[in-house]
């Protein structure tokens, strides 16, 4: 039996998908959200809510106080887009070249706004409502910025929610998992100095290519041979670059790493292990190497009476099929995990689509399916109605 809540959210569904739409036709990267967070905060402002601008620049937080009740709930969604060009073809492809909502922010806003609305007009529920509409998620870290500018001083939450769609599962299937759920994400620049010199002359020269080269190779062995088997870990190397002619040998090369575990103590491990690595690496070949190491987004962590009390939310939504109680770990990352740090709370997945047209985030084919603006809408409405209960 469908739950009341869908029905009645299916009555909203139009105005919220022409709001994503309108959204992914004009999205905006991360701190420069100025449009759409005037769009979001006009439409709450006029439902009731005490709307409160400014916070990393072009965030929102949404209050609704109903009731007397004390607790205090904070939901989540993010705002920014990619800068990516995107191939869709769709009537509402972006309308600015190189920009698009490739990870499907345009639609965890309009779900979120959808259950906004209902709240506001049907809401049976006594406490306080925090809407927090992030910036900058993609980068440079909204998130952080939000809290060192006095989110939760400011609104307090006694727990905070957020959810993402997930292409490769059933569109509108709810995936949940308590505890480590998201891996952390460091950045690593290393460079390597030697001494350059001519292509044909090598021992006139100390090579840097061919230390880097060796580093590369040498730090394939940090997750197979320092990290615990049963442990997940990710050691990439996305970029090498040195000289641009084939018979000279540069003065340096540079390398780009991305860095990932979900596990703290195993991201320390990483740490420690590639600079030590790359240390004795560089003394080897007689080169000398900076490494520049910066601790990103930490492992996203699911509090587990959270991570219950959502599930039950989402069962009682959509029922036993249409949720997975306790789904697998991703090593993608996502900087909601900085507000799990401060605020107990839990982060789940909403399915985008397991067929053709689950095309993966980050990619310029990749579209939000409108259809999750009814499903994500109700679990929210519904969530808050649970956690907020008269």
């Amino acid at each position: 039996m469908t739950h009341p809540l869908l029905e009645t959210m299916r009555a909203y569904a139009d105005e919220f998908v022409e709001l994503r739409r309108d959204i992914h036709r004009h999205p905006e990267l991360g701190l420069e959200e100025t449009r759409t967070s005037s769009l979001i905060a006009q439409r709450l402002s006029a439902w009731g809510y005490e709307v409160h601008r400014g916070l990393a620049r072009t965030g929102v937080v949404a209050t609704l106080k109903r009731g007397v009740g004390g607790k205090r709930l904070g939901l989540r969604a993010d705002l920014d887009a990619l800068p990516i060009r995107e191939a869709t073809g769709l009537p509402w492809q972006s309308r600015h070249d190189g920009v698009m909502h490739a990870c499907g922010h345009d639609g965890h806003t309009a779900m979120l706004m959808a259950a906004a609305r209902y709240l506001a007009e049907r809401g049976d529920f006594s406490g306080t409502l925090n809407l927090v509409f992030q910036p900058a998620e993609e980068h440079p870290g909204g998130a952080r910025i939000m809290i060192e500018e006095g989110l939760f001083a400011r609104f307090p939450c006694d727990a905070i929610f957020a959810m993402h769609n997930m292409p490769g599962v059933a569109q509108g299937h709810l995936v949940f998992r308590e505890g480590a759920m998201m891996a952390s994400s460091d950045d690593v620049t290393i460079v390597v100095t030697g001494l350059g010199g001519h292509g044909a002359m090598p021992h006139r020269a100390t090579d840097p290519v061919v230390a880097a080269a060796s580093i590369v190779m040498a730090l394939q062995t940090v997750v197979s041979r320092n990290v615990d088997p049963q442990q997940t870990a990710v050691v990439t190397v996305g970029e090498l670059s040195a000289g641009r002619a084939n018979n000279v040998i540069p003065d340096s090369a540079r390398l780009e790493l991305s860095v990932r575990a979900l596990d703290r103590d195993v991201r320390d491990l990483l740490e420690a292990r590639i600079r030590a690595l790359v240390e004795l690496q560089a003394q080897s070949f007689g080169v000398q190497a900076q490494v520049h190491y910066k601790r990103d987004y930490p492992v996203l962590v699911n509090t587990a009476a959270e991570t219950a009390f959502a599930r039950e939310v989402g069962i009682e939504l959509l029922g036993e099929s249409g949720v997975t109680r306790d789904g697998g770990a991703l090593t993608g990352s996502e900087d909601f995990a900085v507000m799990l740090e401060y605020c107990p709370g839990s982060y789940l997945l909403i399915g985008n689509g397991a067929g053709d047209g689950g095309c993966m985030v980050h990619n310029p084919g990749y579209d939000f399916d409108d259809g999750n603006i009814v499903v994500g809408g109700a679990y929210w409405a519904l969530l808050a109605e649970r956690y907020l209960r008269n």
